[in-house]
């Protein structure tokens, strides 16, 4: 294992220094004393290698990234998953606004609380279904124009706030989300519709939700011992005409 000090680095010398170490043939690389710096991961295509960050990542953790692991000890900020192609990003904390945007493939987790616009325009690749689960609450525009791929929202931290901000699944027109428990109508976009998950949704969840509980150290039953609903578009041509709230 390389441990790399990110006190005081520019995120260019930090983010060459780690791709130097890749390209030596180096498969496990920790950061430490990360504050900030951006674009941790990007663009990465090594499978095999495995990132671990301690602190706050900057924007764009992970953007383009195709293949590693990178887990976070602390909170990330905006772009998380950024137009990930493939890959694994795990989360000990909150993360920002935009996460998963464009994504394309791979698994974002989240133990705790993320912001506004989680899912916009994620999509998938060919046989790619991109993952995001969230342990805690979402702001609002959540799934905003999602076109492919599965968002899971649990609630299960985040503090005694509401589950989701508005507009819930904006303009979507792919994919599915599944929220653990209760939304009120009022709170979802007018382009979904809220359905009952069948059997090969309760086992996605059952298998992705079992990988959750494991890397975050949540309890896999107690997960499972609430009730989910499944949004899906009910139109899937939300641009064909124009629409106001």
């Amino acid at each position: 294992m390389v441990v790399i000090d990110a006190k005081g680095v520019y995120y260019r010398d930090l983010n060459e220094r780690v791709r130097r170490e890749i390209e030596k043939g180096e498969k496990y690389i920790k950061l430490v004393n990360v504050n900030g710096q951006r674009y941790i991961g990007a663009g990465l295509k090594n499978k095999d290698v495995y990132i671990e960050v301690e602190g706050t990542a900057g924007e764009d953790l992970g953007v383009f990234m195709d293949g590693p692991t990178i887990r976070i000890h602390g909170n990330a900020q905006d772009g998380v998953g950024n137009t990930m192609n493939s890959g694994k990003i795990i989360i000990e904390g909150m993360a920002g606004d935009v996460l998963g945007y464009g994504m394309r493939g791979g698994r974002v987790y989240i133990r705790d609380n993320v912001g506004y616009r989680v899912g916009i325009h994620m999509k998938g690749y060919f046989n790619k279904i991109p993952i995001i689960v969230i342990g805690g609450k979402a702001g609002d525009f959540f799934g905003e124009y999602m076109a492919g791929g599965r968002m899971i929202l649990l609630g299960i931290t985040g503090g005694n706030i509401p589950i989701t901000g508005d507009y819930v699944g904006t303009g979507m027109h792919g994919g599915a989300i599944f929220i653990r428990g209760h939304v009120p109508k009022n709170r979802l976009g007018k382009e979904v519709g809220i359905r009952e998950p069948d059997e090969d949704d309760m086992r996605f969840l059952r298998e992705v939700l079992e990988d959750f509980a494991k890397e975050l150290n949540f309890d896999f039953e107690e997960i499972m011992s609430e009730p989910f609903i499944k949004l899906l578009p009910v139109s899937k041509r939300p641009y064909g005409r124009h629409y106001v709230y």
